[in-house]
């Protein structure tokens, strides 16, 4: 009905069509502004609240914040996530790499199967994934069964219930589930550069590996860079696996900020107000890390 009205009024060509833009964003503007940002103003409000439950008490505005520091388990969170963003997160999206640039051999038989196999892990569901790898690394699990029957192991270790093994296991985990996922953004951008690129550097003499770093990586760079911020935001947000694997165990050492914030808000006394400050800084550590990635991969002059 408005577009008709467009039609039939006095308006120039470029008012219409600036006119119809608008129409057509307002409705999703509306429920971005609705479900997102209002909740999000809402949240910063509540984090300027203190008290558990429903009960607000009269605290400086930045109480929660000032507890935020003094917070032991929320640092060795930080540091968890951080340490799993480190680790994780570049063995991941090199592996990616590779295995894109291997799946996108032209001469390679039985593409399609190995393609569905790595990207099969990412279909799986979270809990489930998260669950079957808890099973794999029990006591009387796969693993140790292996470990034993090999001759590695006398008896079953207990992988989830020791500090740094837990975390290699979240770690090995997390790049089982999401590396697959990440090689289907490499394997699109690889099939949009000419394969001439190629044949012209293999007649220059260029090997292997110079053609994979001076051709592939510089032409793949803003899909390098758009993957590294969602990987970013996601390892930041890491939830699932520190819930399902370990329960943030033993004693916090593998927890991480999503999940202590979802204990802090839900599990132990509710305190929401300090549940929403801690959920801004996480906010702030991803707003802040995905400009410093998005300056550094910007290649404009």
């Amino acid at each position: 009905m408005l577009i008709m009205k467009l039609k039939k009024s006095g308006m120039t060509l470029q008012q219409k069509q600036n006119a119809a833009g608008w129409i057509f964003l307002t409705p999703a503007t509306v429920l971005i502004a609705v479900m997102s940002f209002w909740p999000m103003i809402k949240a910063f409000v509540l984090s300027l609240q203190t008290g558990t439950g429903v009960m607000k008490m009269a605290e400086p505005v930045t109480m929660n914040y000032q507890r935020i520091l003094q917070d032991n388990v929320f640092q060795t969170s930080v540091k968890n996530t951080f340490l799993y963003l480190i680790i994780q997160v570049p063995i991941m999206l090199v592996l990616a790499i590779l295995l894109a640039q291997l799946l996108n051999n032209k001469d390679l038989k039985f593409k399609g199967l190995f393609r569905t196999c790595v990207f099969l892990p990412c279909a799986t569901a979270l809990v489930s994934y998260a669950l079957i790898f808890r099973s794999l690394f029990a006591v009387d699990g796969l693993v140790n069964s292996i470990l034993i029957h090999l001759g590695i192991l006398e008896n079953g270790y207990n992988f989830l219930g020791n500090v740094t093994s837990a975390r290699i296991v979240i770690i090995i985990a997390l790049v089982w589930r999401w590396t697959g996922y990440n090689m289907v953004f490499y394997l699109s951008g690889l099939q949009n550069i000419e394969y001439s690129v190629y044949e012209a550097a293999k007649i220059d003499g260029a090997n292997g590996w110079k053609t994979f770093w001076k051709i592939t990586v510089p032409l793949l760079k803003p899909t390098i860079v758009m993957t590294f911020i969602m990987s970013i935001n996601g390892t930041l947000q890491l939830f699932d696996e520190s819930v399902n694997l370990t329960n943030g165990g033993p004693a916090n050492s593998t927890i991480t900020m999503s999940h202590y914030i979802y204990n802090t808000c839900f599990v132990n006394k509710p305190n929401f107000g300090y549940a929403c400050a801690m959920a801004f800084i996480v906010f702030i550590m991803v707003a802040v890390l995905a400009a410093i990635n998005m300056k550094v991969g910007d290649t404009r002059d």
